[in-house]
C-alpha cells in the first residue's frame, strides 16, 4: 500500500495509486508512506525520489552504519518502534528516507503514531508543509506514546509494589510476571536510546535544516528523562524481585523449621521405642504388665524435654 501526501490549493491531498507520480509535481510531494507495499510500488517510489530504498533485512541491521547514513542527496535513518501486546511488546523496524523535502517511510505493521499523525496532516495542512517537520512530528508522536508505556509500566509496578504489601499469595506465577514486566522494560529503554542515537545523528547531519535544530534537541531532553524514568522502574523491579524472594525464602525456612523441631521432638521417643522394641528380656522391668506404660511415659518425657529446650531458647 502507498499514500502519497502532498499539497494543492493549500489543502493536503492524498493518493493511493504510484501511477499518480506522473501527474504530481516533486516540490508539492510532502510523505510518501509505504506500507508493506508492492514491488511495483517500492520501485515507481524509486524511480519517482531518484535513490534507493533499503529492503527490510538492510533496515534491521544493528550496526550505526546501517541506522542511518546519508549521502549527497538524501538522509537514511532507521529505528524501531514498539507495538504493546497484552502479555509482552514486539518491534517493528521503519526506514525514514529524506530526499529535498520530501519524507519517505517504509514499514510492514500498522502504526499508532503514523495514522495520528496522518490525521493531523490533513486537518492543518499549513503546519506540515515539509518533509522535515513530518518526520519531526512522527518522532514526537512516538516518544510520547513511549512515554505512556513508560507511565503504564510503573502503574504495573505499584500494584506489585501492593500486592507484597499487603501480603497477598506469592508464587512461582508471580516472579515470573515479574520477571516478564522486566523484560518489557528493557525493551523499551533499548527501543528509546535507539530513536536517541537516530536523533543525535540527524543533529550532526549537514543535510538536515538548521532551523529544526531546537525541536531536535527538545526530543533528546525528553528522550534523556524517559532513560532516566526506565531505569528507576527496573531498579525498582530488582527490588521487588529480591523482595518477593525473601519472602518466599523465609517461608520455606519456616517450613524446614516446623520439620526439623518434629523431627528433633520425635528422636527421643523413637530411641527410647527402638531401644524397649527388641526382642529380648529387661530384668529391671520383669515380667509387669507397666512396662509398656514405663516405656510410653519415658517417650512423653523425653518429647516434653526437647520442647521445652527450644521454647526456653525461642527457637520457634
Amino acid at each position: 500500500m502507498i499514500e502519497i501526501f502532498y499539497r494543492k490549493d493549500g489543502q493536503m491531498m492524498v493518493s493511493q495509486s504510484e501511477t499518480d507520480f506522473a501527474t504530481i509535481p516533486y516540490d508539492d510531494v510532502v510523505w510518501i508512506d509505504l506500507f508493506s507495499p508492492s514491488g511495483e510500488e517500492k520501485r515507481a517510489t524509486e524511480t519517482y525520489l531518484g535513490t534507493t530504498i533499503q529492503n527490510r533485512a538492510q533496515a534491521e541491521e544493528i550496526e550505526i552504519s546501517s541506522r542511518f547514513s546519508e549521502t549527497e542527496k538524501a538522509i537514511f535513518a532507521n529505528t524501531s518502534f514498539l507495538i504493546p501486546g497484552p502479555d509482552e511488546y514486539t518491534e517493528e523496524t521503519v526506514s525514514f528516507i529524506l530526499t529535498d523535502n520530501v519524507l519517505t517511510t517504509l514499514r510492514e505493521s500498522p502504526l499508532r503514531s503514523f495514522t495520528d499523525l496522518q490525521r493531523r496532516l490533513m486537518a492543518f495542512p499549513k503546519i506540515y508543509h515539509s518533509g522535515h517537520i513530518v518526520f519531526l512530528g512522527i518522532l514526537e508522536q512516538r516518544i510520547d506514546l513511549d512515554a505512556d508505556m513508560v507511565e503504564l509500566v510503573s502503574k504495573e509496578i505499584n500494584q506489585y509494589n501492593r500486592k507484597v504489601s499487603v501480603g497477598e499469595d506469592i508464587s512461582e506465577e508471580f516472579l515470573i510476571d515479574i520477571n516478564l514486566l522486566q523484560e518489557n522494560t528493557m525493551l523499551i529503554r533499548e527501543n528509546i536510546i535507539d530513536k536517541q542515537r537516530v536523533i543525535s545523528s540527524i543533529l550532526k547531519s549537514s543535510n538536515y535544516p538548521k532551523e529544526y535544530q531546537s525541536r531536535l534537541n527538545v526530543l533528546l531532553k525528553d528522550i534523556s528523562s524517559l532513560i532516566n524514568h526506565t531505569d528507576f522502574g527496573f531498579e525498582r523491579l530488582e527490588y521487588l524481585q529480591n523482595t518477593v524472594l525473601g519472602i518466599i525464602n523465609l517461608d520455606q525456612n519456616k517450613i524446614m523449621k516446623v520439620f526439623t523441631l518434629v523431627s528433633l521432638m520425635l528422636m527421643p521417643p523413637t530411641l527410647i521405642a527402638s531401644f524397649f522394641g527388641m526382642n529380648m528380656q529387661f530384668g529391671w522391668l520383669g515380667t509387669s504388665g507397666w512396662s509398656w506404660v514405663i516405656a510410653l511415659a519415658l517417650m512423653v518425657v523425653s518429647t516434653l524435654v526437647v520442647f521445652w529446650v527450644f521454647k526456653s531458647r525461642r527457637m520457634f
